[in-house]
């Protein structure tokens, strides 16, 4: 008999919950098909979590993802909660969450279905194929750094953030993309601004340092400006992109268009390895809680779907059930549902629920195979 592997479920807000339940749907499936175990618990976060406890990652909340072997994750925020201090609004609770799991390295894979190819606006030919890993620092940069502040009133009013990275930041994320790059095409791209920004000198300074131990992978540096230009000029230029926080946060939602929605990219943020062997983790959908379409059963699963299957892959080693998830995917987009974002001509508009039925029930008709 499988292990049991324990999942904290933290649907969060707007679209969390609804794009949460289609991907415990097909784990469910992957349970049936693979003959796995997986004890779910769920718990409030964001804007969930200050309903239920006043602050956006409740104590109970954090001790669950600790004790969990990985954690599954919708989206926080919604308007309601913009009127509170920004110090605990429910975008807050991702940042404690990420800090207290030493969640370091996001992965976020941009990945090209051929069927979805007419939904960017870019030429089919410029986004056929494409496959780019983007690695992102998670813990360090503008978004932690110290001090942050805002002063003063009328003409004197002022604010700062500072942007600190060290040395083992660095190293220890650049080893996450010289692997990542090893089980791919061995091209990385490390993005930074060091024309103008001291951290990103000491950045590709690092960079260059351990790409020493990684002979076999071709290092080039870029510009993020630069970078910005050449993922939508030439995009299958990249195998590789890594790099630090604001950076990452910025280019990773301009590769989603390359897919042509935010609801195809999914994201796994990993952290340093515990005494089991296995690294902390927190797998979520790259976009956001969309209040707006709340409740409406018509956003895009897809995501929250590829989530899953990294958290298989990446987090348990059922590298042939993460596989089995993307062909699923891919047969139900190739049969023509969709959700509106991805809508096209001749293709049938599905909702939300729909949709993640038709994937769990794909992946269930595929041929048997081992979890591993």
């Amino acid at each position: 008999m499988s292990p049991t592997h324990k999942i904290a479920v933290l649907p969060g807000d707007g679209i969390g919950p609804e794009i949460i339940e289609q991907a415990i749907k097909v784990l469910k499936a992957v349970e049936q098909k693979f003959n796995l175990n997986f004890e779910l618990t769920y718990a409030p976060m964001g804007g969930a979590g200050i309903d239920a406890a006043g602050v956006p990652l409740p104590p109970e909340t954090l001790k669950l993802a600790q004790e969990s072997d990985a954690v599954l994750m919708g989206s926080v925020g919604d308007f309601k909660y913009d009127t509170l201090d920004p110090k605990i609004r429910p975008e807050q609770g991702l940042l404690q969450i990420r800090k207290a799991l030493g969640l370091y390295a996001n992965l976020r894979p941009v990945k090209g279905y051929k069927c979805l190819e007419h939904v960017s606006t870019l030429k089919p030919e410029v986004v056929n194929g494409i496959d780019v890993m983007v690695i992102r620092e998670l813990t360090g940069g503008i978004y932690f750094g110290q001090p942050r502040a805002r002063e003063g009133s009328g003409t004197q009013e002022k604010a700062y953030d500072t942007l600190v990275y060290t040395q083992p930041e660095i190293e220890r994320i650049a080893r996450i993309g010289f692997e990542s790059a090893l089980s791919r095409r061995k091209k990385l791209m490390s993005v930074d601004k060091a024309n103008v920004l001291a951290s990103s000198q000491l950045w590709r300074d690092v960079v260059n340092t351990v790409a020493k131990d990684y002979p076999d992978v071709e290092l080039s540096h870029m510009y993020v400006d630069n970078a910005a230009m050449q993922l939508i000029l030439n995009p299958k230029q990249f195998d590789v992109i890594l790099t630090e926080n604001m950076f990452g946060d910025i280019l990773s939602d301009e590769a989603s268009m390359l897919t042509g929605s935010l609801g195809m990219l999914p994201s796994a943020s990993l952290g340093e390895r515990k005494a089991n062997g296995q690294r902390n983790a927190l797998y979520e959908p790259s976009h956001g809680s969309a209040p707006q379409f709340a409740g409406q059963n018509k956003v895009n699963p897809i995501a929250t779907i590829l989530s899953l299957a990294m958290m298989l892959e990446y987090s348990f080693g059922y590298s042939q059930a993460a596989s089995q998830i993307d062909t699923a995917i891919e047969q139900v987009l190739e049969a023509g549902y969709r959700t509106f974002d991805i809508m096209g001509p001749g293709a049938t508009e599905v909702g939300t629920a729909e949709l993640g039925d038709r994937i769990a029930a794909a992946l269930l008709a595929l041929p048997a195979a081992v979890a591993v």
